[in-house]
């Protein structure tokens, strides 16, 4: 999207310490209602978590004092339809700067799992 639209797209992040999350534990299984490990001491998650309101959105602007702080490289967690807590630091977490992949984040220290739409379905992702 940055590549076709430039300035005009926005990228938003959203990050979490701890809660639950609806995944699966592999692509064609069903989904399930899983607890999120709090996130590891260092990635961004955790710092959010240490450091800074429980609940807050943050514009990365270049010019922001607090961009700057975050430019350091830290592991950042990304938990998508599959969720493998058994292997969580290998499977969902990357090193990443993240003023320099999103525009945005909201960080929500704890969440909770959203509900499937159709509950007569397969369940599977």
């Amino acid at each position: 999207m940055r590549e076709r639209y430039g300035r005009e797209a926005t990228l938003v992040g959203f990050t979490t310490h701890a809660g639950t999350v609806t995944a699966a534990s592999g692509w064609d299984c069903p989904a399930e209602r899983k607890y999120i490990r709090p996130a590891l001491h260092g990635s961004y998650e955790g710092l959010f978590h240490e450091r800074i309101f429980r609940t807050f959105s943050l514009r990365l602007s270049e010019k922001e004092e607090s961009t700057s702080a975050l430019r350091e490289p830290r592991l950042e967690r990304a938990i998508g339809v599959i969720y493998l807590p058994q292997s969580e630091r290998a499977s969902h977490y990357f090193h990443a700067q993240l003023p320099d992949q999103f525009d945005a984040v909201f960080h929500y220290d704890e969440t909770r799992a959203v509900e499937p739409l159709d509950v007569r379905g397969s369940g599977r992702l």
